[in-house]
């Protein structure tokens, strides 16, 4: 789960398009579903679209682990930080995804800290 969880990270600061996609199609499962308070998608076309969308509005930060990963069974939570480098969070949150087959079917998405006007 640990790894799963980097890899997920890692696609959300992944800038470059084609690389994005690419990691999107290796770690979800072609209908999994994202849901936060800001967003609800579902395939991969629409995940990309919600990390690019989320980019745009936070450029130049970047997403990090703020804890231990805790998983049990077929899901996994864990804490996130987006920040910019070596500064404090922004934004605050923590995600419940639930896998299968090593790839990702649905994350579920919770805000702990957000700036105003978020």
């Amino acid at each position: 789960m640990n790894d799963i969880v980097a890899q997920y990270l890692e696609a959300w600061n992944t800038t470059d398009p084609t690389a994005r996609k690419a990691a999107i199609t290796r770690l979800f499962t072609p209908t999994a579903t994202y849901t936060d308070p800001l967003m609800a998608v579902a395939g991969h076309d629409e995940i990309d679209a919600g990390i690019a969308a989320a980019q745009a509005q936070f450029a130049g930060l970047t997403f990090r682990l703020a804890g231990p990963v805790d998983a049990h069974h077929n899901q996994v939570r864990f804490t996130w930080e987006l920040a910019p480098a070596d500064a404090p969070a922004i934004v605050i949150g923590f995600d419940v995804a639930t896998i299968e087959n090593a790839r990702i079917t649905n994350v579920y998405g919770f805000l702990d800290k957000v700036p105003t006007g978020l």
